[in-house]
């Protein structure tokens, strides 16, 4: 190990940075975040320190560096352009047994600044050593991924118990296994999913009768997976995926997005097609309910959003009833995420001031809908479950006043590498459509700003097959190599 990792608490110490440029600036950002009291030596500076300067959180000193600026500093940062003056900053500093860093010259540099994923009081540095700047900055992507920003919170929250904790448990290992138990279970959840003053007060309560605490309790996720690109699940999703017991997945989830589940998962498919249930819609509820009542954490994993055609407050009124704990992490529900995969903006201050969202499913043979409203100008109707009653759904417009010429998609599985897009009129789309190898999901957007599609499409499903195709080739050469 080249360098010894520490954190330094420099809150109004004063801190010298040379330079004035933008890595200059980056340097001094840093400084000021954690307190500093910031003086900038440099003849000339750019306008954003000049702001700085300006509204007096940092001192600038106009003039060249000099050796007895250095007096008095607890930290020194050379950021300039010039090898000699730098090497004049380093050795100053070193000579006074002051820490020092040389931007980009890790040999004339007794310290250097890591990557830094900031959940304060919680700070995760990276480095490597000067070697590669960019894989810290990777690596340090990496990890925000996995560590919600909430874990800031979770860690004042136990800070501010820990002096109770230690009075209650004489040993370490009892104040070590319930701090394992409480960051690991339901009162971190609560944390997580914005409660925090309950978890507060479950916290006091654990305090108070450890011995007494209730048995343990499932917990219900109800997440959605977006519109089948696993890129477009959030981190809260993904950090759920990963730790809950059992997960309950649709027929719209992609196998790509169930992948990302933890690896020793209980699965259960309870996936509905059109008039085809493999598990009727109550008795997905029952089973949520069951599974929670048996401790486990469960994973209601939904295509889209859960609350845009989700039938999510469905899902979730048992849950109310029997008092069982449940999060909703919403998704990229398949109007925004198809839509923008097809280069179809849903609004436009040129075409479509305002957007609809209706289903197209058919019940008893019927579309029930508002046509009127729908007919409005100046506005893009999205129809989910469009295809069974496309025919039915643009005639019915075109009846009741829409534009026979106005514009139409119809998008099949967008964002994944299936995407299909055909376009065309309210009164062509529909034969159009009927001729071609459609395979649902499907959605169907209708407006004006369909027209845009031909010169904002971007997504390539080719580009993304080959991607995948190489990705999974990857993956198999390594679980052959293992």
């Amino acid at each position: 190990m080249n360098y010894l990792p520490v954190f330094l608490r420099i809150r109004n110490a004063p801190c010298l940075v040379v330079g004035g440029g933008t890595v200059a600036l980056r340097k001094i950002e840093l400084l000021l975040s954690a307190g500093a009291s910031v003086t900038v030596v440099s003849e000339s500076q750019n306008h954003r320190i000049l702001s700085l300067v300006q509204q007096q959180k940092i001192t600038h000193l106009k003039r060249e560096f000099s050796s007895d600026l250095i007096k008095g500093m607890h930290l020194v940062v050379a950021a300039t352009d010039d090898r000699t003056v730098n090497q004049q900053v380093s050795e100053t500093a070193m000579a006074q047994a002051i820490p020092v860093n040389v931007v980009d010259q890790p040999e004339l540099s007794n310290f250097i600044v890591p990557s830094i994923v900031d959940r304060s009081p919680v700070i995760i540095a990276i480095g490597t050593g000067g070697t590669s700047p960019i894989l810290a900055r990777l690596l340090k992507s990496r990890l925000e991924t996995l560590i919600p920003a909430a874990y800031g919170r979770l860690a004042r929250l136990a800070g501010g118990f820990r002096q109770q904790v230690k009075a209650k448990f004489d040993s370490i290992n009892e104040r070590r296994h319930f701090w394992e138990h409480v960051l690991q279970g339901p009162i971190a959840e609560l944390v997580f999913c914005g409660r925090d003053d309950e978890a507060r007060d479950a916290l006091e309560r654990l305090i108070e009768k450890p011995d007494h605490s209730p048995a343990a309790r499932g917990e219900v996720y109800l997440v959605g997976a977006g519109p089948g690109d696993p890129d477009l699940l959030t981190f809260r999703a993904l950090r759920l995926m990963q730790q809950a017991d059992v997960v309950l997945y649709d027929r719209l989830v992609t196998r790509e997005i169930v992948d990302l589940v933890r690896r020793d998962a209980e699965r259960i498919y309870v996936g509905k097609a059109r008039a085809k249930h493999a598990v009727p819609q109550t008795d997905i509820n029952r089973l949520l309910v069951e599974l929670a009542h048996q401790g486990k954490r469960v994973l209601r994993l939904k295509g889209g959003d859960p609350f845009i055609f989700g039938r999510g407050g469905e899902e979730i009124a048992d849950l109310v009833l029997e008092n069982i704990p449940f999060q909703v992490i919403p998704g990229i529900t398949a109007a925004s995420g198809c839509a923008a995969y097809a280069g179809i903006p849903l609004t436009h201050r040129d075409y479509a001031q305002s957007c609809v969202f209706v289903t197209g499913h058919l019940k008893d043979g019927q579309l029930d809908l508002n046509w009127s409203a729908l007919c409005q100008p100046g506005q893009t109707v999205v129809v989910y479950m469009s295809l069974t009653g496309l025919e039915t759904l643009c005639s019915k417009m075109i009846k009741h006043g829409a534009d026979g010429d106005l514009p139409a998609a119809l998008i099949q599985q967008g964002t994944t590498r299936n995407q299909k897009v055909i376009t065309g009129t309210l009164s062509t789309l529909p034969g159009t459509v009927s001729s071609s190898d459609i395979k649902p999901p499907t959605l169907l957007v209708i407006g004006h700003v369909v027209s845009l599609r031909s010169g904002l499409a971007w997504y390539n499903p080719d580009d993304y097959r080959r991607d995948t195709d190489t990705e999974t080739n990857l993956h198999a050469k390594s679980d052959f190599s293992r």
